[in-house]
Order: C-alpha cells, then structure tokens, then sequence
C-alpha cells in the first residue's frame, strides 16, 4: 500500500511503486459525544482518491457524508484511524498547521451562498479577499483569471443583488480557488438552484478540474447529478458500501446520449460494492428485500466455483 511521503511512480528494487494520492482515509472512525448521547458517524471508513480526480460522494442524511467532508477540509478531527491529504497527517496537526492547510491546501464551497459571499462587496472584490488574508501578490490579475475561467468575467463589478444563485454559486467556486488548493471541496454545491443551472455549476467544476488539475470532491445526496462525474462513492451507515465507475468517457457519453447530461447512472456507470480491509462488504437494500434477508442479522455464506452465494439459513 502507497504510503504519504514515498515517491510517485517508478521502481523500487524492481517493483512499481503506486501513485501518489490526494486523499486516503482508512478505517476513519468520529463518535460524537455530548452528557447523555453517544453517536457514531463514521464507523471505520475506507477511502482513496487520486490526484486530479474529478469525483462525488453520495449519501443520505445522516450518512456520514458531511463528516467526512468536514474532516477533510479541517473543520472537524476523527476519533480514530488515519487520514492524509495531500502526503500530510490531518490527525497530527497542531492548531498552526491546521489554519495553514485550510488556507493552502483546501477550497471550499458551500451550499449556503452567505457562507462564501460578503455581500456588499463586488464579485472580483470577494473573489480578492481570501489573497490579501494570505498576503498574495497580483491579487486583481488572479480574480479576473478565476472570475473568467468560471464564466463571470463580464460580471466582477457586479454585487450579490445583482447576481442569480447561479452566478452567486459561480463566484463562490472562484473564490475557494483563490488561493490555488490542491483540493477543492463542494458540500451540496447545487442543492439551492434548479437542475439546469445545477447541470451549468456541475460542468464548471469540470472545466477547472481539467483546466487547472485540481483535484475535486462533491459531496451530494442528488444521484442525479453525480452522473456528470468519473467516479461516485456511496457512503451508508459511516461507511464506503459501493462505488459507481463510468464505463466511457464524459464526452463519449453526451455525443451518444444526443447531447443529455443526466442518462440512467446504469447506462453509463458500472456498481462494485466496496470490499473493506477486513473482507466486509454492504448488501444493496434491494437485494437483501428479494431475496427476504432484510432484518436478519445471521446468513449462510458459501463458495460456489468462483461466486460467494448468500441465502438465508431457513432455506
């Protein structure tokens, strides 16, 4: 297993090395605890994602997405396991280490606009102003290149009243890669617009990642639109229960489906329910219901050739 630290590609005594990623969560335990209540967000979850990778998590509420997300741009710490970003140790930062990484490693952006947006300021004016936090140089050069690569170069004099959700979310994406992240977050980026500006903001995080190589993760309950991006994780219960790989490319896909953004995520996508370290695997809801294993807590497994059939224990 590629460990943070170790160099990308390569040969090492004749074995190639893996490529080095951007994030790796393995077995990632939070427990929440107040007087009298104990709850467990996240209950050992296994995660990697590559650098450059365009990619989205889904869940339900109460999944355990937005811990994940939370932890990974340094709002919030695990209880346990082991979490890099970037080759760094998020479990091992002090205080310093943790507003320095907010501020250079990570981008946000957020559902709720008033999160990322000062109003009475301009947008080329917001989009400046985590750089003067940061002391960065060609601050008005920068914003405009971020206002322009998202599509609202014509509008940086414009104020927030003067924006639709649309633009406002626009400004928003610019504004977290202010300070040129390596990894820009995205909690529910469209879940306050309709589908076909949602469809517009989903392709803008396309344009970046491929224009500027940053790497991104949407976090969304909207199966929807995680059909626009490469890879989707489904998170249940505080774990990883199955990914969705894109068979062809995005191009590919919108030339054969006559131009449509949003096809079946089973045309387009291949299901593999995660199989985690210690060989436990999440059933789809659906299956255990037909074949009348929901609600039972003990199953037969056996090895049949080269299938692993489950049934229950009455059959």
């Amino acid at each position: 297993m590629h460990m943070p630290g170790e160099e990308a590609g390569g040969t090492e005594g004749g074995r190639q090395t893996e490529q080095p990623k951007m994030i790796e969560c393995e077995n990632l335990v939070k427990i929440y605890k107040t007087k009298d209540l104990e709850v467990v967000a996240l209950q050992g979850l296994d995660l990697v994602v590559e650098k450059g990778e365009l990619m989205a998590i889904i869940g339900n509420s109460g999944s355990g997405k937005s811990t994940l997300l939370n932890m990974l741009g340094g709002l919030d710490r695990p209880s346990a396991g082991k979490l890099f970003v970037d080759g760094q140790d998020l479990l091992k930062f002090n205080d310093q280490q943790l507003i320095r990484y907010k501020r250079e490693t990570v981008g946000f952006v957020w559902q709720n606009n008033a999160r990322n947006l000062i109003p009475y300021l301009t947008a080329q004016e917001n989009v400046e102003m985590p750089m003067r936090l940061t002391g960065k140089k060609n601050r008005r050069s920068h914003a405009l290149q971020l206002l322009d690569l998202v599509g609202l170069l014509n509008r940086r004099n414009n104020k927030l009243s003067q924006l639709s959700g649309g633009e406002q979310q626009r400004v928003a994406i610019a504004i977290a890669l202010a300070n040129d992240p390596k990894l820009l977050l995205a909690d529910e980026p469209t879940g306050s617009v309709d589908s076909r500006t949602a469809a517009a903001i989903l392709d803008v995080f396309r344009e970046l990642n491929k224009a500027l190589g940053v790497t991104v993760v949407i976090v969304t309950h909207d199966r929807q639109i995680s059909r626009k991006v490469d890879r989707v994780v489904a998170i249940r219960d505080g774990r990883t229960s199955s990914e969705f790989i894109r068979r062809r490319s995005y191009a590919e896909e919108l030339a054969a489906m006559g131009g449509s953004a949003f096809a079946d995520q089973s045309d387009t996508h291949d299901e593999l329910v995660v199989l985690d370290r210690a060989g436990r695997l999440q059933i789809p809801a659906e299956f255990l219901q037909t074949l009348g294993l929901k609600g039972k807590n003990k199953v037969k497994v056996e090895l049949e050739g080269k299938r692993v059939v489950v049934y229950s224990p009455e059959e």
